[in-house]
């Protein structure tokens, strides 16, 4: 499968990490399950999709008021994200972006756009030995409003010194592709795992 991307001439990339760069989604997927389950929360597939791109604590507060629960947001948080570490060694990345990204190494800027936090992003890149190939990488951590605002993005090309309308996006969630759009940058949609086989 190859990534077809939009006409035009862009002057910087701005990447998502999981699911765009990473074939994390499985693997965080796992860790939700897991954590989720000690409080006896179910977190369906489709829905777990459906919310890549927002952040961590957020899904937690919106799986509480879905279930009323009272589930500790911080504690939940970061038992979750010490489960996906322990998987970290079995993660991969997306061929078809590392196409793109080995394609325009050093001759464009790179970002990353995450809705997870800079600590969790930088430790998936690391494993892989790509984290030398971004010149800025912005987490949960870096705005005060997730995707689909367009916060995260812009703070990324305001990073770059590039104009919005000239950085290309690459997502694969709706929220992410709103998030992108909103920000006035054109976009390229990264297929769901099952529709990359």
């Amino acid at each position: 499968m190859k990534l077809k991307l939009p006409a035009g001439t862009f002057r910087a990339y701005l990447f998502d990490c999981d699911g765009t760069i990473v074939d994390s989604m499985p693997l965080h997927y796992i860790a939700w399950k897991t954590a989720l389950g000690e409080w006896g929360c179910d977190f369906d597939e489709k829905l777990f999709y459906s919310w890549g791109g927002k952040p961590t604590r957020q899904i937690i507060s919106d799986l509480n008021a879905l279930n009323g629960l009272k589930m500790p947001v911080e504690a939940v948080a970061r038992h979750k994200e010490e489960l996906y570490f322990a998987l970290l060694p079995r993660l991969k990345a997306i061929p078809e972006v590392m196409e793109h990204i080995d394609a325009q190494q050093g001759r464009i800027p790179f970002a990353v756009v995450s809705g997870g936090r800079r600590e969790s992003v930088t430790r998936s890149l690391n494993v892989l030995g790509l984290l030398d190939k971004f010149d800025t990488i912005v987490g949960s951590d870096d705005y005060a409003h997730g995707k689909p605002a367009p916060d995260a993005f812009l703070l990324a090309a305001k990073r770059l010194g590039v104009a919005p309308g000239d950085c290309l996006a690459f997502e694969d969630t709706d929220l992410g592709i709103q998030a992108a759009t909103a920000a006035g940058m054109a976009s390229v949609k990264i297929p769901a795992p099952w529709e990359r086989n």
